[in-house]
């Protein structure tokens, strides 16, 4: 296991850790990840108001369910029965990702 040595970490006023100083060159490797961002406004309102990450970002992006029911070829009722459950096939939840125009880990919240 590699243990880094160059990392700074900065406290804050309460003398907890506040942030974390990386050497560039370690930014510069993580910049080029391709991980999907999630804003946010969609992360709130999972933790905040108990949303589901697929509702959350559905009300995020502006669409109702019924745009995305159609886009699906399900019905809205049938929609909302998958928008607000907790356990969701992965299959499904692919497609309702690529409906809202999103990549499946952007689900993952």
């Amino acid at each position: 296991m590699t243990i880094h040595t160059d990392v700074q970490i900065i406290n804050g006023l309460d003398g907890k850790p506040t942030f974390a100083v990386i050497p560039y060159s370690h930014y510069l490797a993580m910049s080029k990840l391709k991980v999907p961002a999630i804003p946010n406004e969609v992360v709130g309102k999972v933790i905040k108001h108990g949303m589901t990450p697929i509702r959350a970002w559905r009300e995020h992006l502006g669409r109702t369910q019924t745009d995305i029911a159609i886009k699906l070829g399900i019905s809205q009722a049938a929609y909302n029965k998958q928008e607000n459950s907790e356990r969701i096939r992965k299959s499904t939840k692919e497609k309702i990702a690529q409906a809202l125009g999103l990549e499946f880990e952007q689900l993952d919240v």
